[in-house]
């Protein structure tokens, strides 16, 4: 077998290539960036062997910056392991205990530990496409964050400028009252508003469900409202508004990619009650290809699911705490669709509640779960079933 450590960094990689031998074929050099970089990485491997499948090339999991190295390889056919920089560390320590750390020694590092065979996946083609949807979810999750952030800023500015109109509607956050907000942004504007014009904006913007005897009653409200009257704080609100819409538009558009790639993919996932393209599309995107987990426990180490163990001599460790490090996205998504799993599907909501009379914290029993329901998906993607709902 031929052996390839690759560490990789911005404008360049270090790489080593060896054989099950513990013979150095190539001693530490290093590649450019770039086209002419990988084909002489490519044509230092070739110069190796005649047969490729007998090659195993690793690299550390570091982001965009071994992504177009990966597609290339993955794309020439070679085997390829990304590895979770956690590991490698480990790895190192175990090797020796001097903090003796280089490119050129961690390429060499990286090549031992295929070596060691430490019971690695490789990167299969399946994930490398996932990236594409991977990088969708989780950039419509920072707009979403980001959005509900600008929301918090309505609020607190309505407060200041026409506090009573949170009572009058369902909630601020609507088409019609960002209408409003828009263009008479504080009481003092909506109290002196044309009685026709507010009407007319209303009617348009709520699609016929306000009538005049809202805009009656907003105006009321604001003549004798204490509201402010600040023209720094109307502008901001203004723009706020203004930046919450064109982020919807843009979550929108986000969304319709994701739906298209999930119609692509065609997973069970979606079959489950309450599970729906966005929330599915996530739990996805992060697990990536089943194929590198051995069973759904390893999924849920992957989501940081896992109770922690401590135990040493007489002392064991009996309230053990989830150890939240894995994939923040996969944890996320996986316990907000359970939530919704719970209250549709009797087997699930019965589980819950078996939970809850255990004495278990919401959260806590929600967090079991959430492993069933790991469980469950890791069954439909591996039979690629779909999942029958109890009556």
């Amino acid at each position: 077998m031929i052996y390839v450590g690759i560490d990789i960094a911005k404008d360049k990689h270090d790489c080593f290539i060896t054989n099950s031998d513990g013979e150095v074929l190539h001693n530490p050099f290093s590649i450019s960036n770039n086209r002419e970089g990988f084909n002489d990485l490519y044509n230092r491997i070739c110069s190796t062997t005649e047969d490729l499948t007998n090659v195993k090339i690793g690299l550390e999991a570091i982001g965009h910056y071994s992504y177009n190295l990966l597609g290339f390889l993955i794309d020439k056919g070679l085997a390829t392991f990304v590895i979770n920089p956690l590991h490698t560390d480990l790895y190192r320590k175990s090797l020796s205990l001097r903090q003796t750390k280089t490119d050129k020694v961690d390429a060499r590092m990286i090549a031992s530990m295929l070596m060691s065979d430490v019971n690695l996946k490789s990167y299969s083609d399946t994930s490398y496409h996932n990236e594409e949807l991977n990088s969708l979810t989780r950039y419509r999750f920072d707009k979403v964050k980001e959005r509900s952030k600008l929301k918090t800023s309505v609020s607190r500015l309505v407060l200041i400028l026409f506090p009573e109109l949170e009572k009058l509607v369902p909630t601020l956050h609507m088409t019609s009252v960002y209408a409003l907000l828009s263009e008479f942004p504080c009481a003092s504007k909506v109290a002196s508003a044309h009685l026709t014009r507010l009407s007319n904006l209303l009617k348009t913007a709520s699609k016929g469900h306000y009538s005049k005897d809202t805009a009656i009653l907003f105006r009321e409200a604001a003549r004798t409202s204490i509201g402010s009257n600040m023209p720094a704080k109307s502008l901001e609100l203004k723009h706020t508004i203004k930046l919450i819409q064109e982020l919807d538009t843009e979550i929108k558009e986000i969304e319709a990619e994701i739906k298209t790639i999930m119609d692509e993919i065609n997973s069970p996932i979606l079959s489950i009650p309450e599970i729906n393209y966005r929330m599915g599309a996530m739990i996805i995107a992060e697990i990536g290809d089943f194929s590198r987990f051995d069973s759904p426990d390893k999924i849920l180490a992957y989501a940081g699911l896992s109770p922690s163990t401590y135990q040493s001599g007489q002392l064991d460790n009996c309230y053990s705490h989830m150890e939240k490090q894995g994939s923040r996205y996969l944890r996320y998504a996986l316990f907000n669709a359970t939530k919704y799993v719970c209250i549709w599907d009797s087997s699930f909501n019965t589980y819950l509640a078996k939970k809850r009379s255990e004495g278990k914290h919401y959260n806590v029993a929600v967090s079991h779960a959430a492993k069933k329901l790991v469980r469950v998906i890791y069954q439909l993607e591996k039979t690629g079933q779909t999942y029958i709902k109890d009556a």
